[in-house]
C-alpha cells in the first residue's frame, strides 16, 4: 500500500518540525528562566535555520545513497536525544548546542522523505504526494506548537521539550516497525552530478524566492507568541489556542496549495503571497478588533501554510532530475530565510517595537512578488526557446 508509507513519513514529519518551530511558542518563559532577552532567545531560531542552511545540500548528497528506512529511524532517534537535552539545558549555551545537532537532521529527513513520496507516486502526483508529507508540518503548527505552548503554560517549557522527545523516540519505533526497508531504484547520482543543478539560473531564482518569502514569513512569525503577549494582552493559555487556531487554518492552505503547485508552480507563489502580505500588515492594526484579528491571521495562516508545499515542489519540479538535492536546497534557502527573519524581527523589535514586525516582514514579502514575476517572465522565455529549438 502506497498510502501507508507516506503517512508515516507524515507522522515522523511532525515531529521534526515541530522540534524546529517549537521555539515559537516558548520564546518568553524561556527568555525569562535562562535569564535572556527575547531577541536573544529568538537567535535559537536562527542558529538552527542556519545550521540547516549550510549544511543542507552536503548531508543530503551524501545521506541519499543510504537505505532509508535505517536512516529515518535514526534521524528521530537524534531528534529524541536532543529534545531530552534541551528540556535539561542549564543555559542558553547549553540549549543552543541541543538547538544545533537536530538542525543536521531537518534537510536530510524532509528532502529524502519528499523524494520517497515522489518516488512511489510518479512526478505528476508529486504535489499531492508531498502534501500528505506536508500534512505532518502543518500538523506541527496546528498542534505541535501549541501544544508545546499549553504545556508549558502548565507545567513549564522543560516538560514540553522533555514530552517532544518522548513523542521522537515514539516515531522512531513506529517506523522501525512499520515502515518496509526499501532502496530507491534509480542510480544513486555521484555528487558532482547533484551539483551541476547549481548551474541552472532559474532554480537559483527558484531558491531565492523561498528564502525571500521565508525571511518574509518569520519576520513576524518568530515573535508572534510575543506580539501576542504584549499588544494582544494574551496569557500562555491563549497564546497556545491562537497558535493553534492559526495552524488549523493552515490545513486549508495546504490542501489548496498542494493542488494548485501542480498546475503552475510559479502562479500559485504569485496567488498566496499577496494576500500574505495583506494579512501581515493587518495583523497589528486588527489588535483592537476580535474579529479584524481572527480574519488577519486567518489569511496569513492559510497563505503561509500553503507557501510551505508551493515552495517546496516549485523548487523540486525545477530540477527534476535531481529532486531530492534540489529540495535540499529549498529547504536549506527556506531555513536561510527563517534564520534571517528571526534574526530581522529581532532587530525591529530592539530599534522600532514588536508592532512594526508586521509591516516589516509584508515588505519582504513584496520583493518577493516581484521576483516571482520576473521568475514568470524568464520560464516564458526559456520555454519558447525549447520550442523553437524542438520545431
Amino acid at each position: 500500500m502506497l498510502l501507508l508509507p507516506i503517512m508515516l513519513l507524515s507522522a515522523a514529519g511532525f515531529t521534526v518540525l515541530t522540534t524546529e518551530f517549537i521555539l515559537v511558542g516558548l520564546l518568553p518563559p524561556l527568555a525569562r528562566d535562562l535569564g535572556v532577552s527575547i531577541p536573544e532567545a529568538g537567535l535559537l531560531v536562527t542558529l538552527f535555520a542556519f545550521a540547516v542552511a549550510a549544511s543542507g545540500p552536503f548531508l543530503t548528497a551524501y545521506f541519499s545513497r543510504f537505505e532509508r528506512k535505517r536512516l529515518f529511524v535514526i534521524v528521530l532517534l537524534l531528534f529524541g536525544l536532543s529534545n531530552l537535552a534541551a528540556a535539561l539545558a542549564p543555559n542558553i549555551g547549553v540549549m543552543a548546542l541541543a538547538r544545533l545537532i537536530p538542525a543536521l537532521g531537518v534537510p536530510v529527513f524532509w528532502a529524502l522523505a519528499s523524494e520517497t513520496a515522489v518516488d512511489l507516486v510518479g512526478q505528476e502526483r508529486a504535489g499531492r504526494a508531498i502534501s500528505i508529507i506536508s500534512f505532518g508540518v502543518i500538523c506541527a503548527t496546528v498542534l505541535g506548537v501549541p501544544i508545546g505552548t499549553l504545556v508549558s503554560d502548565a507545567y513549564g517549557w522543560r516538560v514540553a521539550f522533555a514530552a517532544l522527545a518522548a513523542v521522537a523516540f515514539g516515531k522512531a519505533a513506529l517506523l522501525y516497525v512499520f515502515l518496509p526497508s526499501s532502496r530507491l531504484e534509480r542510480a544513486h547520482s555521484p555528487l558532482a552530478e547533484q551539483f551541476r543543478v547549481l548551474r541552472d539560473p532559474l532554480l537559483i531564482g527558484h531558491v531565492l524566492l523561498s528564502t525571500l518569502l521565508f525571511t518574509g514569513m518569520f519576520t513576524a512569525y518568530t515573535y508572534l507568541a510575543d506580539l501576542l503577549e504584549r499588544l494582544a494582552g494574551f496569557d500562555g493559555s491563549w497564546i497556545g489556542w491562537t497558535l493553534m487556531a492559526f495552524g488549523a487554518v493552515g490545513l486549508i492552505g495546504n490542501s489548496i496549495g498542494g493542488r494548485l503547485v501542480d498546475r503552475n508552480p510559479i502562479g500559485a507563489s504569485l496567488l498566496f503571497s499577496a494576500p500574505m502580505a495583506l494579512g501581515l500588515l493587518a495583523v497589528v492594526p486588527a489588535i483592537g478588533s476580535t474579529w479584524g484579528l481572527i480574519l488577519a491571521l486567518t489569511v496569513w495562516g492559510v497563505t503561509q501554510a500553503a507557501l510551505f508545499i508551493v515552495s517546496h515542489v516549485r523548487v523540486m519540479k525545477a530540477a527534476p532530475g535531481a529532486s531530492a538535492f534540489a529540495a535540499s536546497l529549498n529547504i536549506s534557502g527556506a531555513n536561510l530565510g527563517i534564520g534571517v527573519g528571526a534574526l530581522v524581527g529581532g532587530r525591529v523589535i530592539d530599534a522600532i517595537g514588536v508592532g512594526a514586525l508586521g509591516y516589516a516582514a509584508a515588505a519582504i514579502v513584496a520583493v518577493a512578488i516581484a521576483l516571482s514575476l520576473w521568475l514568470m517572465s524568464a520560464q516564458a522565455r526559456a520555454d519558447a526557446a525549447v520550442a523553437d529549438c524542438a520545431a
